[in-house]
């Protein structure tokens, strides 16, 4: 078996609970890819570092990763998304954080979850990624999200048109602050606090929200994941 490890960084209290998940791992005589940052920060013990490979990013996990293991809060697995990207690696996370929507497993619970990665004990939670391209190279070889996509006027604009596009036809022209376009994993964050309605995580569902829309009759609307929206600014 092969876990990767993944933090957008930790603080030195939060070492201990880092030094238990690889000695779990160890247990199991488990691979480990551990984050480049990861190493460099903290001065592991040598025996823990035995069947450890550091890793920097995308290029680095294939279909032999069996899961990615995320120290952090929501954030962090946010960020592993765009690491792991279509390669459908499962994520695991460990809540380092203050919430804990995603990453809801608590420290207290690591030598549990490792338990359930090495047995296979526990059930996959398949969410959407939304993926983007533009005309000007926005997000480099990362365009994929887990949450939404915002498209805003600059700070000088009142207000911009949005001509939207569904599979091709013509949808709506929006006059607004901006606009998102949301998973059902979104759904309950920026989306939301824009009256966007909250969707069941398995839907098959994108949501389209106007953000401060100029015509009060304009709201949500809800569509298949598999549609293909264009915009026009």
């Amino acid at each position: 078996m092969k876990i990767a490890i993944y933090s957008r960084g930790l603080d030195h209290e939060q070492e201990a609970p880092l030094l238990i998940l690889l000695e779990e791992l160890a247990k199991h005589k488990t691979k480990v890819l551990l984050f480049r940052p990861l190493l460099i920060q903290y001065n592991l013990p040598t025996p823990l570092l035995e069947n450890v490979t550091p890793f920097d990013g995308y290029e680095d996990l294939n279909e032999k990763v069996d899961c990615v293991v995320t120290l952090g809060g929501d954030g962090t697995i946010l960020d592993a998304t765009t690491i792991v990207r279509e390669k459908k690696i499962p994520l695991l996370g460990i809540n380092f954080g203050r919430l804990g929507f995603l990453a809801n497993i608590s420290k207290e619970e690591l030598v549990f979850a490792v338990d359930s990665i090495v047995n296979r004990t526990f059930i996959s939670d398949k969410r959407s990624l939304i993926h983007l391209d533009s005309n000007v190279p926005l997000f480099g070889d990362s365009p994929f999200a887990l949450n939404e996509f915002a498209i805003h006027k600059r700070d000088t604009a009142p207000m911009i048109k949005i001509h939207t596009y569904l599979n091709g036809e013509f949808l709506n022209t929006f006059w607004a602050d901006g606009l998102i376009v949301s998973t059902p994993t979104g759904s309950t964050g920026y989306s939301m606090s824009c009256t966007g309605p909250i969707i069941f995580p398995d839907s098959k569902n994108f949501v389209i929200t106007p953000v401060a829309p100029h015509n009060l009759n304009v709201r949500s609307i809800v569509i298949a994941d598999s549609s293909v929206i264009s915009f026009e600014i």
